[in-house]
């Protein structure tokens, strides 16, 4: 299995047969080129804010991948002309299965809106994502600020690889997403939701400097827009 970072918060899961995004914005602004002709066969999102959500529907059509997500957003993804066809609601605690993955929602603390006919529409509860494949978990935490039930997600699923936001502002910040490593406690985190924007200050050099000073047991990886984990070739190791 091979994970790709996007830019932002856009993850691409991969196996010999399924390709699943997480939070495809593709026109984020350091997405490469490359990147954005892959074909999604499944995409999940962690809540509606446009850089998260808002490429949903077009690569969903054009490709025909299933939409996972929270109740409230797939209704707003429908009135916006998404094929109901490839629309999977769920919500948090709930799992469903997709091609070999389990696909569940997780809590985040984060709000959740979608653009819809120029409008601003609440679009239900912000989530994590935990995707499963046999007995190998990945953690997207989408955008959240820290919270202390994070460790019932590290006993349930005990991920091997954690997405965490450090941005700052909008998500929790370098010095959070240390507490949030140290209580998931994942063989690799790998911070996103950083360097998109000037407003975003937290950066990955910061965190991972942190994690190093708190002796948080986790690898921090940070991968540039375009690089890649080959979790097969790690685990031969």
């Amino acid at each position: 299995m091979e994970i790709i970072f996007g830019g932002h918060s856009f993850v691409i899961i991969k196996n010999q047969n399924k390709t699943i995004f997480i939070d495809p914005w593709i026109n984020n602004p350091v997405c490469p080129a490359a990147l954005k002709d892959l074909k999604p066969d499944g995409i999940v999102l962690t809540h509606g804010h446009f850089d998260h959500a808002s490429d949903a529907v077009k690569l969903a059509n054009q490709y025909q991948a299933k939409v996972f997500g929270i109740v409230e957003l797939i209704h707003l993804l429908k009135k916006d002309n998404l094929n109901p066809d490839l629309c999977h609601e769920l919500n948090k605690g709930g799992c469903v299965n997709f091609e070999g993955f389990e696909i569940w929602l997780t809590h985040a603390v984060h709000s959740s809106s979608y653009l819809l006919n120029n409008e601003l529409v609440y679009a239900g509860e912000a989530c994590g994502v935990v995707i499963k494949h046999e007995d190998f978990a990945i953690y997207h935490a989408g955008d959240t600020a820290l919270f202390s039930d994070m460790d019932w997600i590290s006993y349930k699923f005990a991920p091997k690889v954690a997405f965490l936001p450090i941005g700052d502002v909008y998500t929790m910040g370098p010095e959070d997403a240390v507490e949030a490593a140290q209580i998931i406690q994942a063989e690799i985190t790998i911070p996103i939701h950083h360097s998109t924007f000037p407003i975003l200050t937290g950066t990955p050099q910061k965190f991972e400097k942190l994690c190093i000073d708190e002796e948080v047991n986790t690898k921090v990886r940070i991968l540039e827009p375009g690089e890649s984990i080959d979790l097969a070739r790690r685990n031969e190791q």
